[in-house]
C-alpha cells in the first residue's frame, strides 16, 4: 500500500475505533435510547455507518456490488426491534473488514465502478481518493455525533489528550 492510501486508511480507522470506542459498554436499553431530538439512537446511527457509509460507499461505488436494497420504508437508521447491540456492532466491523479488502485492491485513482443516478449531478467523487476522503469526514462526524449522545446517556466522554 503507497504511503498516501496508508495515511488515509489509518485515519479512517482513527475514526471507526472512536465510534466502536465510545459505544464501548453501554447495554442494550442505552444503545437504543433516543437522547436527542432528531430521533436516532447509538445503535440506529452504528447501522448506518455500516450499511449507509462503508457498504454503499467501499462495496456499491468503489467496487460495484450488487447488494441488497433496503425496504423504502425502513432507513439504515432503523434497526429490527429484535437486533441485538452486538449484532450490529458485528455488522460494522464485518463491513470495515470488506471495505478495508476493496480498498487495498484498489488504487487511489480508481474511479468508481458504480455511481448511484438518484444523486445530484454536481456531486461526484472521482475516484477512490476522494471516496476515502468523504468516508473518513462522514465517519468523524458520526463519531462525533454519538460522543453528545453518549455524554447525555451516562456522562462518559471521549477525550483525545
Amino acid at each position: 500500500m503507497d504511503e498516501a492510501k496508508a495515511l488515509l486508511v489509518e485515519a479512517l480507522d482513527i475514526q471507526r475505533e472512536h465510534v466502536l470506542g465510545i459505544l464501548d459498554g453501554l447495554d442494550g436499553a442505552a444503545f437504543r435510547r433516543v437522547v436527542l431530538p432528531t430521533g436516532w439512537s447509538c445503535l440506529g446511527l452504528l447501522h448506518h455507518l455500516a450499511l449507509d457509509v462503508e457498504r454503499f460507499w467501499f462495496r456499491q461505488v468503489v467496487a460495484g456490488e450488487p447488494v441488497p436494497e433496503q425496504d423504502d420504508a425502513v432507513s439504515a437508521w432503523e434497526v429490527d426491534p429484535g437486533a441485538t447491540p452486538d449484532e450490529v456492532v458485528a455488522l460494522y466491523r464485518s463491513e470495515i473488514t470488506r471495505a478495508d479488502a476493496i480498498v487495498a485492491a484498489t488504487p487511489l485513482d480508481a474511479p468508481p465502478q458504480w455511481w448511484p443516478d438518484h444523486f445530484d449531478p454536481s456531486f461526484t467523487l472521482p475516484h477512490l481518493h476522494a471516496v476515502l476522503l468523504h468516508v473518513i469526514t462522514e465517519t468523524a462526524c458520526h463519531a462525533g455525533h454519538l460522543d453528545a449522545a453518549r455524554e447525555l446517556i451516562d456522562g462518559r466522554t471521549w477525550l483525545i489528550l
